[in-house]
């Protein structure tokens, strides 16, 4: 009885959905995701640990003639078995609301014929309650965050290969450049976002990110979200800490996977003389071998930045996907070669 109810609360939504998105379900045999406890979890209760790689913006690769089903079908190839999808406020606006969807529509039936799931990622870096971003680019207020996940909920609502909401990037307030915010503040935005997202996708997955570019989980510790279907980020580069790393994750954030589900939605490293090295991503395979062994030890799961070779860390070159140093290492861990 209690798995038909389960089943009841996930197709309730479909009769609401998008005819885009309604018309291409009929042969979907994807399970939803939930979480339980601190385990990513199939419908059938199987539990999953994603591993997986970021797409550049939906809206840029379609720009480039690389918004194509040969992309999904690489970055299996490599091993994924969840695609991040970050899409930019500037690149939300310019498309607009409609085209975009229509965008993601595609991306989605190509993920779902390829059983792979993907995260949908509001990608501004900044403090959203005082509007103080990274740069021009990540502009948005509360209100268009809003309404691009209220868009986003009702297209996708039902829809198991849209296995996850990532509500805003990496909420950021280090320094006077970025102004103040305080967890609860920062809180109490994501909780109306969730809310705004459970009206109409009552079983997605919502992922929270903390502070420090991402980074910073502490606050967890004592004001943990109390909603269910809620999974922690964490963006744990290289630099965000000296090595030996693993102590300092565990006290930043690991501690989190004892009780919570989490997933590292960014990590990834680029050599010291490589093309677009930047703080906080210079490392090597020590950084990736030592974060791919603390996840592996503590059940989390991971998505690697970037599937692109314009976009650093990138994990190939060109668009034949000759790997770089990082590329060539997450594929070797991501088909079996690695471990």
């Amino acid at each position: 009885m209690k798995k038909n109810l389960m089943i009841l609360v996930w197709l309730i939504p479909a009769f609401f959905m998008n005819p885009i998105t309604m018309l291409s379900q009929e042969e979907n045999t994807m399970e939803g995701i939930w979480t339980e406890g601190n385990r990513f979890v199939k419908e059938s209760g199987e539990t999953i640990l994603f591993q997986g790689v970021n797409f550049s913006d939906p809206h840029v690769l379609d720009s480039k003639g690389r918004w194509t089903r040969a992309h999904f079908e690489e970055a299996q190839k490599w091993g994924s078995n969840i695609i991040r999808l970050p899409v930019h406020p500037w690149a939300w606006r310019e498309r607009g609301e409609e085209s975009y969807l229509e965008l993601l529509d595609r991306g989605v039936e190509w993920a779902r014929e390829l059983g792979l799931y993907i995260i949908l990622d509001w990608h501004s870096i900044g403090n959203l309650k005082e509007e103080k971003f990274q740069n021009k680019g990540y502009i948005t207020t509360l209100e268009e965050t809003k309404n691009f996940w209220r868009a986003v909920s009702g297209r996708y609502a039902g829809e198991p290969a849209v296995a996850m909401y990532e509500l805003f990037n990496e909420p950021t307030i280090t320094g006077e450049r970025f102004g103040e915010m305080t967890w609860a503040e920062w809180k109490a935005m994501n909780e109306e976002m969730i809310r705004l997202i459970r009206e109409h996708h009552p079983r997605a997955v919502i992922l929270v990110t903390g502070f420090d570019w991402g980074y910073d989980l502490t606050p967890v510790r004592t004001d943990p979200f109390d909603e269910p279907g809620i999974a922690y980020v964490s963006h744990p580069y290289p630099q965000k800490r000296e090595a030996p790393w693993e102590e300092k994750w565990e006290q930043d954030w690991g501690f989190v996977a004892e009780d919570y589900a989490l997933i590292l939605t960014e990590i990834g490293f680029a050599l010291a003389d490589e093309k677009g090295v930047h703080v906080p991503v210079t490392g090597d395979e020590t950084y990736g071998r030592a974060i791919v062994d603390y996840a592996a030890g503590k059940g989390i799961s991971w998505v690697v930045w970037c599937f692109d070779p314009d976009w650093a860390p990138f994990m190939f070159t060109d668009w034949n996907y000759t790997p770089t140093r990082q590329g060539v290492f997450f594929k070797e861990v991501m088909t079996g070669g690695g471990n």
